[in-house]
């Protein structure tokens, strides 16, 4: 093995033994290639699978949209909040879009604190920590801070530097090709 961390292309990578049982952890998903969202709701599935209490806030998804993940979630007892607008770069009120993050960010980071849940999946939390709507400073430390028995899955492009710094798991989606960029529509059951 080379004296790097990362192997070569034709040295195999060493595998640690995992030594420490964390009470919980911080995974974050980031990155322009699709399945950010997807891979946290898997994860969802898992610990309602082990009884766990789940909650989901959705920081980008309107009350209005129907999606599958939320069906499923809520017939498995997911509490779960829609709290944003839509595609918020599309929104003809970015001042109303900004309202609608700054207060899911406030129930949020009211379930965090309260601990009634062992996973929090904060899904495209990215976006208005990106575009300062909501601090990013007082996200990193209601994570950080959190209960110890709660563990947190944050999604969105372009995670800040200050959330993937307290994560234990960050996982990078790279866009290699997306069905969108070649002009199909995103469709139920795959995208939604």
């Amino acid at each position: 093995m080379s004296n790097s961390e990362e192997p070569t292309r034709d040295e195999p990578k060493k595998i640690r033994r995992a030594t420490v049982r964390a009470e919980s952890i911080v995974i974050v998903n980031t990155g322009d290639g699709k399945g950010k969202s997807t891979a946290a709701f898997g994860t969802m599935l898992r610990a309602v699978a082990r009884g766990w209490d789940v909650g989901v806030v959705q920081f980008m998804k309107s009350g209005k949209w129907k999606v599958g993940e939320e069906k499923v979630g809520v017939t498995l007892g997911v509490d779960w909040l829609k709290g944003g607008d839509g595609f918020s770069w599309e929104s003809e009120d970015l001042d109303a879009s900004e309202k609608l993050a700054v207060s899911t960010w406030r129930v949020a980071k009211s379930a965090i604190e309260h601990g009634e849940h062992q996973l929090i999946i904060l899904d495209e939390i990215t976006y208005p920590m990106r575009w300062g709507w909501i601090d990013t400073d007082d996200v990193v430390s209601s994570v950080r801070d959190r209960p110890r028995h709660v563990n947190i899955i944050a999604t969105g492009r372009g995670a800040p530097q200050k959330l993937t710094d307290i994560a234990d798991t960050v996982t990078e989606m790279v866009n290699v090709r997306h069905a969108f960029d070649q002009g199909i529509k995103a469709r139920r059951g795959i995208d939604f």
